[in-house]
This record gives structure tokens, C-alpha cells and sequence, in this order.
């Protein structure tokens, strides 16, 4: 089982920045492909960004150049960096991992883009 708690979440104007951070449980994390999605009501869940064990990342074209994803696997961390944000952004926005049989989510943090 893995765990995953995000937080770093809050209201912000637009053009401001946020840095969201997902801890994850286990002493696998190192081998893990990270991800964060994206969900507004109503929609479905949308990937943001994907890191893999080696460090390549992905990104939706919504968010390129704006968006960074990174992690610490000396703390189990992934990051979310997103500047330069705009109303469209919001949502809550959740951490993912996967394994050969399980997909986990944490609970998710909401971003607010609202002047």
C-alpha cells in the first residue's frame, strides 16, 4: 500500500505562484512514476504533470512553461511548482502513483485562481 498526502494548496491571484507537495509512504518511492492530476467538478480527472524514476518529466499543454514537477527521494516528495496562474487553473488538484495492481490517490488540495 501506498499513501499519499498532498497539501500546499490555497486561494491565489491571478499571476501568482503556488508550490504544492504530495508526501508519499514506502521505501519504493525512488522507483515510482509520480503524477499530478487536476479535477473540476463536473469534468473528468485531467493529468497536469508525470515524473518518472529518472527524472524525465511531462506536461498537458494547458500548463507547459508555466508548471514544474519535481521530487526528493531522500523525502518521499513530489513537488508541483505552478506559476504564472490563471482562473482556468483551478481545481483540486491530486498526486497519483501506480502499481502493477493498484492505483493510488491522495485526498487532493484545492488551488483557487481568483482575484
Amino acid at each position: 500500500q501506498v499513501q499519499l498526502v498532498e497539501s500546499g494548496g490555497g486561494l491565489v491571484q491571478p499571476g501568482g505562484s503556488l508550490r504544492l507537495s504530495c508526501a508519499a509512504s514506502g521505501s519504493a518511492f525512488r522507483t515510482y512514476v509520480m503524477a499530478w492530476y487536476r479535477q473540476v467538478a463536473g469534468k473528468e480527472r485531467e493529468l497536469v504533470a508525470l515524473i518518472t524514476p529518472g527524472g524525465s518529466t511531462n506536461y498537458a499543454s494547458s500548463v507547459k512553461g508555466r508548471f514544474s514537477i519535481s521530487r526528493d527521494n531522500g523525502q518521499n516528495t513530489v513537488y508541483l511548482q505552478m506559476n504564472s496562474l490563471k482562473p482556468e487553473d483551478t481545481a483540486v488538484y491530486y498526486c497519483n502513483t501506480k502499481s502493477v495492481v493498484n492505483n493510488y490517490w491522495g485526498k487532493g488540495t484545492l488551488v483557487t485562481v481568483s482575484s
